[in-house]
């Protein structure tokens, strides 16, 4: 009697699967750009637990004597992921014409990225006792507000301020594509024509107070985030895709199948502000 394996069944009986890593196929996330990833996991239940220590405070001691001794807070984070999926079905004959493949896996891992980026960001918190999609880094309580940016950029110098006493260094901002343009819009004086972030080839490099701004139709309209990307911690796992013929056998198509899972949390909310961009009166 034959033996059935892999090389003689049906593919639906061993449906390709790929991994890619996801800092190698959507490197331009903004939780790969703006967290530190502590690790990878897989379901809804486990979580990634990230240890981290308060610091307790040191002082000086006479010669001699005795040091007292210090009692620093031994405290973790817990990272909860969600898995972002998307599923799509094309004929046989269309997944066939030239660069037919190519497109469609383009088109998957924007729509991954766009919607991770989105809860990354802004995810309501779930309801308990549910612990995912995990919350996104905006709804989660202990930020910073750091005001309203209108005329200069003085609030935005006072954020950095706040980051840095509470013992952080700003790494990122991300500015949602309205608050850059407003940022752009704004001058250097009442009645002057130059702009205060410059123009020509300054325009080039996004950069606010020095630190690099990534653009992001997921941050919400008018908003600037500040961020020690130190202060967020991520469990981020490969990026899966699966395709098979089975599935839709009876109309002869193929489903291709993407899913990638993630969450966020903060080890130091207070070293991250959220501000707000007000258009410039014209």
């Amino acid at each position: 009697m034959a033996v059935s394996t892999t090389l003689t069944s049906s593919k639906g009986w061993s449906p390709d699967l790929h991994f890619f890593p996801a800092a190698e196929i959507i490197p331009e996330a903004l939780i790969m750009q703006t967290s530190t990833i502590a690790g990878a996991i897989e379901g809804d239940e486990p979580a990634v637990r990230v240890p981290f220590v308060d610091d307790a405070e040191a002082d000086f001691v006479a010669e001699g004597e005795t040091i007292p001794e210090s009692d620093p807070t031994l405290a973790e984070v817990v990272v909860h992921t969600g898995k972002v999926s998307q599923l799509i079905r094309v004929s046989r004959e269309q997944l066939s014409q030239p660069n037919a493949s190519e497109r469609l896996s383009e088109s998957v891992a924007r729509a991954v990225t766009n919607r991770a980026n989105e809860a990354y960001l802004s995810q309501p918190a779930p309801t308990s006792p549910a612990t995912t999609p995990p919350t996104g880094l905006l709804n989660i309580d202990g930020i910073i507000d750091g005001g309203t940016i209108d005329t200069d950029l003085d609030v935005l110098a006072d954020a950095f301020a706040s980051i840095e006493t509470n013992k952080g260094t700003v790494t990122n901002i991300i500015a949602a594509p309205d608050a850059w343009g407003s940022l752009r819009k704004m001058k250097t004086g009442t009645g002057n024509a130059t702009t205060l972030l410059g123009a020509g080839t300054n325009d080039a490099t996004k950069m606010l107070l020095g630190v690099p701004v990534i653009t992001s139709h997921a941050a919400p309209s008018g908003t600037l985030v500040v961020m020690d990307r130190t202060a967020v911690v991520s469990a981020v796992g490969d990026l899966q895709v699966q395709s098979s013929d089975q599935v839709y056998f009876t109309s002869d198509s193929i489903g291709i199948r993407c899913t990638w899972r993630f969450g966020q949390n903060f080890v130091r909310p207070n070293r991250v502000a959220k501000l707000t961009v007000t258009p410039p009166e014209e």
